[in-house]
């Protein structure tokens, strides 16, 4: 049995709640890795998304960022990840997202990305569009590089080795408006939905940082692919890009060249 759009809804909406109800000055926090913080937000939404899946589909299988992947062997799969942005969170920066993805036999079907801060719900179902608040999104229909708003992000334990994404970071500059880094995949893939952002990069993701965005930004009318062509975005660690039907191509070939030059 597969769930429906309003169960997905339901409950992401309602785990966002919990980490906004969650967010004081006294939330307790500690590492789990070097530089990868986690809150007992995060904890506790994850639990609570848990048990809803767990108590309707107790069969199938879910990848999530605290629990790790509890494998079934289902074709049913749930990505979820409680808090992304969680450094925002814990710094009351409202850019920070509770995002819900349900693939069946390895495809997307359902992907929700809910920041309670911002007051703000996406969401997607395979083949049925893409919406934000009720209201149906699209990808930006910018074509030049030079009025491109693009984002990206920056994994510490990567900083001093090739694949930083610095020099990525500074190619790209010279040719387009800005880059934004705003600290959640899940929003940034969103942004790129809905046409705030022409296209969104970013190296060593896992997931449940982007399954969610992945269908919302292919039902908004983007392409989404493995940064290089050549990364699952489903298993693994994952090197990804997106964008607009216009900038994704430009930006492909920058990074394409930029690679070849570190050999990486």
């Amino acid at each position: 049995m597969q769930p429906t759009l309003e169960q997905v809804l339901t409950w992401t909406t309602e785990a966002a709640q919990i980490a906004l109800k969650m967010q004081t000055d006294q939330l307790e926090m500690h590492y789990k890795a070097a530089f990868e913080l986690v809150t007992e937000a995060d904890a506790a939404v994850e639990k609570y998304l848990l048990e809803k899946i767990q108590a309707e589909f107790p069969n199938h299988s879910i990848n999530a960022e605290e629990s790790g992947e509890q494998d079934r062997d289902s074709e049913h799969k749930w990505y979820i990840d409680p808090i992304d942005g969680t450094l925002n969170y814990a710094h009351a920066i409202p850019i920070y997202a509770v995002s819900v993805a349900y693939a069946y036999k390895g495809e997307l079907q359902i992907g929700v990305i809910c920041n309670p801060a911002g007051q703000e719900t996406y969401w997607a179902e395979k083949g049925l569009g893409a919406f934000l608040n009720g209201a149906a999104i699209q990808v930006s229909p910018i074509e030049l590089m030079r009025d491109s708003l693009l984002i990206t992000g920056f994994r510490q334990s990567l900083i001093d080795t090739p694949r930083s994404n610095v020099n990525n970071f500074v190619r790209l500059s010279r040719d387009v408006q800005t880059i934004r880094r705003l600290g959640s995949a899940a929003l940034d893939l969103a942004y790129v939905a809905c046409g705030r952002a022409e296209a969104f990069w970013e190296i060593d993701l896992n997931p449940w940082d982007v399954a969610a965005g992945i269908l919302i930004v292919r039902e908004a009318g983007g392409i989404v692919d493995g940064l290089f062509g050549d990364s699952e975005l489903l298993n693994g660690k994952v090197d990804i890009l997106c964008g607009n039907p216009h900038i994704f191509p430009q930006i492909r070939t920058i990074l394409l060249e930029e690679r070849a030059k570190l050999a990486i």
